[in-house]
C-alpha cells in the first residue's frame, strides 16, 4: 500500500484558498520531519518538534501544521497565485531519502 495520500487541491482564482492534507500511512513517519513539494520543489517542512520553514516564494501566505500523532500533515495555501499551480506531494523532509511518493493533488490557480 502507499505511503501518502495527498487531498484538498482544486481550483481557484487568483487570491483564493485551500486546505491540503496529506495521510502518511507508517508510524515511522511520527518521528520524521515532514514537507510539502510542489513536483520536486520543496514548499515547505515541519520537525517533530513542530518547527516550520517555507521556500521564499509562499512565506507569509502558506502555513504548514501537522497532528498530535504528528502522522496527518496539512498546508493551508492562502492568497493563491497562478504561479502556485502544480502537483503538491507529501514526504519526508530534512532527511536524505524519501519514501515512495504518492499521487499528489492538484492545485489550479487561475482567472
Amino acid at each position: 500500500q502507499g505511503q501518502f495520500v495527498e487531498s484538498g487541491g482544486g481550483s481557484v482564482q487568483p487570491g483564493g484558498s485551500l486546505r491540503l492534507s496529506c495521510v502518511a500511512h507508517g508510524n515511522i513517519f511520527s518521528s520524521m520531519s515532514m514537507g510539502w513539494y510542489r513536483q520536486r520543489d520543496l514548499v515547505a517542512d515541519i520537525g517533530q518538534d513542530g518547527s516550520t520553514d517555507y521556500a521564499d516564494s509562499v512565506k507569509g501566505r502558506f502555513t504548514i501544521s501537522r497532528d498530535a500523532a504528528g502522522t496527518t500533515v496539512y498546508l493551508q495555501m492562502n492568497d493563491l497565485k497562478p504561479e502556485d499551480t502544480g502537483v503538491y506531494y507529501c514526504n519526508i523532509a530534512r532527511a536524505t531519502w524519501k519514501a515512495r511518493w504518492g499521487q499528489g493533488t492538484q492545485v489550479t490557480v487561475s482567472s
